[in-house]
């Protein structure tokens, strides 16, 4: 029987023997107990749902001999089982030092992590078994096929008579011509696709991605997306670290940034899109800029990025460019991006004093 609101653990529900029913009248006017159909008539709580990923507090300082260095600061958040969930930020932010604790390859100097309520530390081997993990480096045997190495993987897990879901693996993943191919003979676009497949060997329901598609071919990254995609619809959490926010914006749900190691926004993907200017400028343009509109601009090569807030600020970005000569070619007006969001937020977000959770 669950507990009703406001009922404490000095409730305990005794079943009535024949003896103890005689007595009964008098047990439902002694504190602390009462009768069944008491019990019956309260209403229940809903179980509470445990997260797929749980940080709390989590920190990590470094000895340096220039110091302690506090890669990351009280860093706190749930990711919700069955969530495609973006973890972004800088480089030195703190993000591969975060999985690193996650994956039980770093320990945390303080707080504590969990992996459907496995703790990483005193349930390491429950915890790492629910994981499968994409890591940034190519890292590979060069002694096996892609198919033995797929085996041994399984093997480590305790997984045995899984060839079909390996041919499954090889299959989505592009691997199916390669599978008899030694790891050293492959490319380095190729080996990530092995990564890829080794962390998902022993269908995990938790997916880890750091960085997967860092320097791949545009066909690995559309055979990644759908193949994860279609992992995280049948249920599988995903949890992304990625610098193309272009693909976090398009697959992650909700989307957690950190800076110098805190937490410095935590939101879904359509809220923060939501929070920042509605409106921006994208042309292109051979000659500089007009020194006003220089600061506030985003420029790669010939591409301009400018933020506008409102209609009237548009026509006056378009007529300071006219009035200095400037010629346009194809001209966008279009809503801000992640890209724009993240920029902003990095470049304007104070950091929260420590000890304190975005």
């Amino acid at each position: 029987m669950t507990l009703a609101p406001g009922l404490g653990a000095s409730y305990r529900f005794r079943p009535l023997s024949r003896r103890a029913g005689r007595a009964s009248a008098c047990a439902r006017d002694t504190p602390g107990t009462m009768d069944n159909d008491e019990a019956k008539s309260l209403p229940t709580i809903a179980p509470r749902m445990t997260a797929a990923v749980e940080f709390r507090n989590v920190a990590k300082t470094y000895a340096s001999s220039r110091g302690a260095v506090r890669a990351l600061d009280d860093v706190s958040f749930d990711i919700a089982e069955g969530e495609f969930f973006g973890l972004l930020g800088p480089n030195g932010a703190g993000k591969t030092t975060l999985i690193s604790i996650l994956a039980g390859l770093a320990s945390a100097t303080g707080g504590s992590v969990s992996v459907l309520g496995h703790d990483v530390v005193k349930d390491y081997a429950a915890a790492r078994r629910k994981l499968g993990i994409v890591p940034q480096e190519l890292v590979f045997d060069p002694f096996f096929s892609v198919r033995e190495a797929l085996r041994i993987q399984s093997g480590y897990f305790g997984v045995h008579g899984n060839d079909a879901w390996i041919d499954e693996l090889l299959a989505n993943l592009g691997l199916a011509d390669k599978a008899d191919a030694n790891m050293r003979q492959l490319s380095g676009g190729m080996k990530r696709r092995v990564l890829v497949a080794q962390a998902l060997v022993h269908r995990p329901p938790v997916i880890v991605l750091d960085e997967p598609t860092a320097g791949v071919d545009v066909e690995l990254r559309q055979t990644l997306w759908q193949f994860v995609a279609r992992l995280n619809k049948e249920g599988h959490t995903v949890l992304l670290t990625t610098h193309y926010l272009e693909e976090a914006e398009a697959l992650c749900s909700r989307i957690a940034m950190l800076k110098q190691g805190r937490v410095v926004a935590l939101d879904r993907t359509s809220a923060l899109l939501a929070g920042t200017a509605s409106t921006m400028l994208r042309f292109k343009m051979d000659a500089p800029l007009p020194p006003q509109l220089a600061a506030q601009s985003r420029v790669t090569g010939r591409i301009v990025q400018i933020t506008a807030h409102d209609a009237h600020e548009v026509e006056t970005i378009l007529g300071t460019l006219r009035n200095a000569g400037c010629q346009p070619e194809d001209l966008e007006i279009g809503r801000a991006d992640l890209e724009d969001v993240f920029l902003e937020i990095m470049n304007g977000a104070p950091l929260p004093p420590a000890g304190v959770r975005a």
